[in-house]
């Protein structure tokens, strides 16, 4: 489990196509202490990876087929720069939000911003994923948690303030390239109860009074 606030910036050292997917040697930006140890989480550009080990400044991991063909990371490049996060302990502090670093799809970013000092992004998502978003909801994208400013038939847009944007691999985003997008969890959760509820199991909507227009101040 992570919470989306992006703890280094890696740099992606060598890519190897293997039998089962991917191999991705990467260096971090700062030294993590406790160094990161064999067999640990680390999210990847929101992707939740196994740590295979760490050898001379190069940090390993395997990707599965499936998890690079669903994600930005078959797509990724020598000198490619990826946001960073070990997993939250018990006890951390939830700055962010929950995010499990279990990728939804990705989005293609089709406008960049600038309003008020900050960064604005749009970016369009398929139905599945816009259907899990909610207007000022969080949503990860490449494992940064943001909140959703804007929300459209076919698009969303999600502001980034100068710190994020300079301390995260989104200051390396362009109009027309891919991210990683993982939806709210607990929205996730609820969206599913509703849709396998039985119709006598559903809340019904209590209907409008003047009572509660009066005590709410209208």
């Amino acid at each position: 489990m992570f919470t989306g606030l992006i703890q280094d910036v890696g740099r992606i050292l060598d890519v190897r196509r293997t039998s089962t997917g991917l191999r991705l040697c990467l260096a971090q930006g700062l030294a993590w202490d406790p160094a990161p140890e064999r067999g640990e989480s680390v999210a990847v550009d929101g992707v939740c990876l196994t740590l295979k080990d760490l050898r001379g400044g190069c940090m390993r991991f395997d990707v599965l087929g499936e998890t690079g063909r669903l994600t930005t990371l078959k797509d990724k490049k020598r000198g490619s720069l990826v946001n960073l996060e070990r997993a939250v302990a018990l006890g951390d502090r939830l700055g962010g939000h929950l995010v499990t670093g279990h990728v939804d799809g990705q989005g293609r970013v089709s406008r960049i911003g600038v309003e008020e000092g900050d960064r604005v992004i749009r970016i369009g998502a398929a139905d599945a994923i816009l259907a899990g978003i909610v207007l000022k909801g969080s949503i990860a994208v490449d494992g940064v948690s943001l909140t959703v400013a804007r929300l459209a038939a076919r698009s969303f847009e999600v502001r980034v303030i100068p710190f994020t944007w300079e301390h995260t691999a989104l200051r390396t985003l362009r109009e027309g390239g891919l991210v990683n997008l993982e939806t709210d969890l607990v929205g996730k959760h609820v969206k599913r109860c509703l849709e396998t509820a039985k119709p006598e199991e559903r809340p019904k909507a209590a209907p409008l009074a003047w009572e509660k227009l009066r005590a709410a101040g209208f």
